[in-house]
C-alpha cells in the first residue's frame, strides 16, 4: 500500500501507480499489432513526418507526440461509432 508523509496509507498515490502500469507500452490485443503499427506509418504520412521502418530513435519528441496523439483520436473515434453502431 502506499503512504503519504504521515506513513498513512494513501489511494490516491495508488491509483495513480496503478494507472503509470497500464501504459507499458504493450498492445492489449496483440492480434491488433499489425493494424496498429500501419495506421502509426499512415498518420505520420498524413502529417507529414518522414517514418521510416524499425528504429526511429532519433526523431523528435514532438513528432513522435504528434503521431500518437492522432494516433489516439482516430482510436477513440473508431470504438465511438462502432458503440453507436455507425461502423
Amino acid at each position: 500500500m502506499y503512504q503519504n508523509q504521515n506513513n498513512q496509507p494513501n489511494q490516491q498515490n495508488a491509483q495513480q501507480a496503478s494507472a503509470n502500469s497500464s501504459r507499458s507500452g504493450r498492445t492489449v490485443v496483440p492480434e491488433a499489432k499489425g493494424a496498429l503499427n500501419q495506421m502509426k506509418y499512415e498518420i505520420a504520412s498524413e502529417l507529414g513526418i518522414n517514418l521510416k521502418q524499425g528504429y526511429n530513435g532519433d526523431l523528435p519528441s514532438r513528432q513522435a507526440g504528434y503521431i500518437g496523439g492522432y494516433m489516439t483520436k482516430r482510436l477513440i473515434e473508431q470504438a465511438e461509432r462502432s458503440m453507436s453502431g455507425k461502423a
